[in-house]
């Protein structure tokens, strides 16, 4: 179908689950006022889109399909993804370069609040008339989600990867707080302490480009690509945009995230536990487009889970800072 008409379907099915609150929110186990679906547009062909329904369990299937009609039903791409989780706790192999201490910094290192395990720096920008540069990451990686205040210490390497006070690289001047449902964003920043060096250009395969992609410029079915404390450079593709309802486990709670990118990888998993933080950019031109903070270990067609990314523009403009132009 044409993207205005999945949109309309996804809004109408996104009211009708609305008005049924917690039908299929049992797979979590836990209190929640999210449903257990997240809605978006998946890429079929030029100009033709199919409905993205992720699931958390199967059984969830049911509840969703039966307010559509036999027409819709042939315009859905269902998925069972599982719990969606941040990707801040490091799991099982990683590159040993990304997780030792490195100055000067660089895109895709381990970095972390003192309190938590280990995420990812995605990259460096700035507040507008300052020249002092910025990290970037997402607030469960350097916010401790909403745990931490102002001026608490980020740390290179992650304390999982063995990252104490004597490794503080800067401090936390800035994050999103989460709320309740319909986040945009999971992001913070850390301003560098003097005498910190930094490389916002040492992305594999050179500098990323100056101007970042819109929100409303990233198109289902891109190639794209990222480099994360965890899995290191991997390549990917975008399999859905413009997802809401997208609900991740945090250790308070589940939280909502609204107008979200869904990638999964070529070959296997496009991400893993500790590359939160990690920027994704377009293939074809090095845009940078999105702020990876979550994904599943299962659904993805390729043999792993699936990522989910903040809209790089839309993190930048909460934040209100500038992608640093290395170009």
């Amino acid at each position: 179908m044409l993207p205005d008409s999945a949109r309309e379907l996804k809004a109408r099915l996104s009211q009708r689950l609305s008005e049924a609150p917690g039908t299929a929110a049992s797979a979590l186990g836990v209190p929640t006022r999210w449903s257990g679906v997240a809605l978006g547009l998946a890429p079929v062909g030029p100009g033709q889109v199919h409905l993205a329904i992720r699931l958390i369990d199967q059984s969830d299937a049911d509840v969703v399909l039966a307010g559509l009609d036999d027409a819709a039903k042939e315009e859905v791409d269902v998925r069972v993804i599982g719990p969606v989780r941040p990707f801040s706790s490091p799991t099982g192999w990683s590159p040993a370069e990304l997780q030792r201490r490195v100055r000067p910094l660089r895109p895709g290192l381990s970095v972390s609040h003192p309190d938590v395990t280990a995420g990812t720096l995605g990259g460096f920008v700035r507040r507008p008339g300052s020249d002092g540069l910025l990290v970037l990451s997402n607030n469960h990686v350097l916010a401790n989600s909403d745990a931490a205040v102002e001026g608490d210490l980020a740390l290179q390497p992650g304390v999982a990867d063995g990252g104490t006070p004597t490794d503080r690289v800067g401090t936390l001047s800035g994050f999103v707080r989460f709320t309740d449902s319909g986040n945009l964003v999971d992001a913070a920043v850390a301003a560098l302490d003097p005498g910190i060096e930094a490389d916002p250009t040492a992305y594999p395969g050179g500098a990323l480009a100056a101007a970042v992609a819109a929100a409303d410029d990233v198109d289902p079915d891109e190639l794209v690509e990222k480099v994360g404390r965890t899995t290191g450079h991997t390549r990917g593709r975008i399999t859905a945009v413009e997802v809401d309802g997208v609900g991740v486990q945090y250790d308070d709670g589940v939280h909502t995230f609204d107008d979200q990118v869904e990638v999964e990888g070529l070959t296997g998993a496009f991400s893993a536990g500790g590359d939160s933080g990690s920027v994704i950019w377009r293939s074809r031109d090095r845009a940078p487009l999105g702020l990876l903070f979550a994904g599943s270990t299962e659904g993805g067609s390729a043999g792993g889970g699936v990522t989910f990314a903040n809209p790089l523009a839309t993190v930048l403009r909460t934040l209100g800072v500038e992608w640093l132009s290395t170009r």
